[in-house]
């Protein structure tokens, strides 16, 4: 019964996320990697996605594709060895994150809307105790 209330969850979400994520003209998957992008100091190398993301690098060079078209990333050269390309995010980029960050955090209150201060509070400290208990797998 809770696997099945989890997959109903998950599905509700993904469902909300994809509703709000198609306006502004982005895949999830695409979201992800923007995300990643954004999250290292400095503009990181191909496989560095791929690795971070655990994805084949086709997978990331099919994304950044899509994303350096519409104006979000681009590829840049790496200082130290021409056969190194990095992926810069681009003004577009952050502000289609900050755009994303905002319809998530509305997606969130529309989930988490039934719940108390004080559930949403034991939810999280669950949640937690479930995400930093589960072993890292490569699949």
């Amino acid at each position: 019964m809770l696997a099945e209330q989890l997959l109903r969850l998950t599905r509700r979400l993904h469902r909300i996320q994809s509703r709000q994520l198609e306006p502004i003209g982005i895949t999830p998957a695409q979201f992800r990697l923007l995300r990643t992008v954004a999250s290292y100091d400095a503009a990181p190398r191909m496989a560095d996605l791929a690795q971070r993301l655990d994805v084949v690098p086709r997978a990331v060079t099919t994304l950044v594709d899509a994303l350096e078209a519409s104006g979000r990333v681009r590829r840049a050269p790496d200082p130290d060895s021409r056969r190194v390309v990095r992926i810069e995010i681009t003004d577009e980029g952050r502000a289609t994150l900050r755009s994303l960050r905002n319809a998530r955090r509305e997606a969130a209150e529309e989930i988490l809307a039934p719940l108390t201060a004080g559930q949403r509070e034991v939810l999280g400290g669950l949640l937690s105790a479930l995400v930093d208990g589960m072993p890292e797998r490569r699949c």
